[in-house]
């Protein structure tokens, strides 16, 4: 049965989009689907320049694609930091990182244009995920409460100084900043589909050779140091790269939250807690959660909806249920 849940999984992504790429305001025929991408890809067909084409070739694949590897960045994020906090209750999101990437970029986009986005957002992004990490060291040994509400506080300072940025720039910039920050994909293109497919690739593809080491790093701090493991490094290592990628993520559609907090426990319920396989299974499963998300927010009305919304429609009600249970119950103890 556990089989055949993760190959539900690996495959999930390219069902749901396939079935994106001919939803839409302008329906395509799933067969000419098919055919453009083929005819793109090993040149079988002749077929002619049309709009079922561009639609498909220059806005929705994509747009698909970018999605998808977001998704997975933000899962397989979550992942890596819930296993090395020991805390089923954190992701990027409410550690503070997508806030603090928001800012980098948005300081960017108002006052440093010429400066890289993608290097800003990461910059601060490390340093939103030190703060967190430092304030909640405080108070002792890193418990579960001290690092979510250490969380809070890091994202509501960095919130307000994006707050601040969008009181001191020109009304322009200022629309293209808050439109930013709700989470869209509607710029989708394949410019910036390299710059999130390089930086989910740096950031995500050491953290997958390394997975095997969540499984200890899991582990209280004695037992893994015990089995001859350098914590303070190895938890250093996952969260520079876990970070690169959320940061770069960030950067190229805005705040999306609680992705790598609901995947990676969905993930967790259905084939268990070994990181060897809920790592990359979580990689899918946050490709394909995403691809459905954007498919919502642009089909179910007649304009886009920031996709930011539709997750934190299905994330906020996620994340008083594993409250409510405490968090024993998908963190499989």
């Amino acid at each position: 049965m556990k089989n055949l849940k993760a190959i539900f999984l690996i495959f999930s992504p390219l069902v749901i989009g396939w079935i994106a790429l001919f939803l839409g305001a302008y329906k395509v025929n799933p067969l000419m689907v098919l055919k453009i991408i083929l005819n793109e890809v090993f040149h079988v067909f002749n077929l002619r320049d049309s709009a079922e084409k561009a639609i498909i070739i220059d806005i929705r694949l994509p747009r698909v694609l970018l999605a998808g590897i977001v998704g997975a960045s933000l899962s397989g994020s979550g992942v890596v930091l819930q296993g090395i906090f020991r805390n089923p209750l954190v992701d990027p999101f409410i550690l503070g990182i997508s806030a603090g990437a928001a800012f980098g970029c948005a300081i960017t986009v108002g006052f440093f244009p010429h400066w890289s986005i993608q290097l800003n957002a990461f910059i601060f992004a490390l340093l939103a995920v030190a703060l967190t990490y430092f304030i909640a060291r405080t108070q002792g040994e890193i418990s579960r409460l001290p690092l979510i509400l250490s969380g809070v506080i890091v994202s509501a300072f960095f919130q307000a100084l994006v707050s601040i940025v969008k009181f001191l720039v020109d009304p322009h910039k200022l629309q293209a900043i808050v439109f930013w920050l709700m989470g869209s994909f509607s710029l989708a293109d394949w410019q910036t589909l390299k710059i999130a497919g390089l930086g989910a690739l740096i950031g995500l593809l050491p953290v997958y050779f390394m997975r095997w080491r969540l499984n200890v790093l899991s582990l209280s701090e004695e037992e893994a140091k015990s089995l001859g493991v350098n914590v303070k490094r190895e938890r250093l290592i996952l969260i520079v790269f876990s970070t690169l990628a959320v940061a770069t993520a960030t950067s190229v559609c805005g705040i999306i939250g609680w992705i790598g907090l609901m995947v990676p426990h969905l993930v967790r319920m259905t084939i268990g807690p070994d990181h060897k396989v809920l790592f990359p299974l979580s990689l899918t499963a946050g490709a394909a959660f995403m691809i459905l998300a954007d498919t919502i927010s642009r089909t179910i009305t007649n304009f886009d909806i920031p996709v930011g919304i539709i997750t934190a429609l299905t994330g906020a009600p996620f994340f008083l249920y594993l409250l409510k249970k405490g968090g024993k119950e998908a963190w499989g103890k």
